[in-house]
């Protein structure tokens, strides 16, 4: 790690979400954290769900996000990491993305030793026996031929069934797990993870996905952090290569 330099997570951005008001005032803030850490930044993790949805077709990709897709090539090409994990609402990120912005795609968790201390990185949907039923709908969205299929639809018609299906999973998904801390015998991140460390030790377990700030003490040497969201929280997580710490941005 460069001296002086520190790493950055964020998750949960939702950009063109159908539940935000004002898109443009939604983008501008991310962007403008961005912008902010830009100077003492070695490396960047988005942690999943940056986008509301994502879809490469051929020929076309789900309009808008200019400010964001030019500040990822600027971060890049200044020689700043930025690291992509593909969450349940942006799977469909393939080749042009990163491509186009020199970004790193990551489509499973990663395993990454960072001064000394051990990370264990995803966005944190799909990784339990607790899910089976979106564990079964997330192979079908990362089948090849379901989306070879999927572009045949005209991007009129799909964007708007992935975003009215965006609108129904997130009011499923609060009725059924809510965005509060739930306790550990229905905390399915935290069972897992405490299973996880009987057999092989990580000190921090850094996830997304589940929409609230929060640090949870899993022994006395491991930790999962939940990085929040930036609909809610505008929170991030900042690893100084020594402690690891949950913020909030304010413009």
């Amino acid at each position: 790690m460069v001296p002086g330099k520190k790493i950055y997570f964020a998750s949960d951005v939702h950009l063109g979400a159908p539940t935000i008001n004002d898109h443009r005032t939604h983008e501008k803030r991310f962007v403008n954290w961005l912008n902010s850490i830009q100077p003492t930044a070695s490396e960047i993790y988005l942690m999943g769900d940056i986008f509301d949805f994502w879809f490469e077709y051929k020929k076309a990709i789900p309009k808008g996000y200019s400010r964001f897709l030019g500040k990822l090539c600027e971060l890049t090409d200044a020689g700043i990491a930025v690291h992509f994990f593909t969450g349940n609402h942006d799977i469909w990120v393939f080749d042009y993305l990163p491509a186009e912005t020199g970004i790193q795609v990551y489509r499973k968790p990663l395993i990454k030793e960072m001064n000394g201390q051990r990370f264990f990185l995803a966005h944190g949907d799909g990784l339990t026996p607790y899910e089976q039923s979106y564990n079964r709908l997330k192979a079908l969205f990362t089948n090849k031929l379901a989306q070879k299929l999927f572009r045949f639809i005209h991007p009129d018609i799909g964007i708007w069934l992935a975003t009215y299906w965006s609108r129904k999973s997130r009011e499923q998904n609060k009725d059924k797990h809510g965005v509060q801390y739930q306790d550990e015998e229905k905390e399915w991140l935290v069972l897992w993870t405490k299973e996880l460390l009987k057999n092989e030790h990580y000190d921090y377990f850094i996830f997304g996905h589940r929409h609230m700030a929060k640090t949870i003490p899993l022994n006395e040497q491991s930790k999962l952090i939940y990085l929040g969201d930036w609909i809610t929280h505008f929170s991030y997580g900042e690893w100084d290569g020594s402690e690891f710490h949950l913020k909030f941005y304010k413009d």
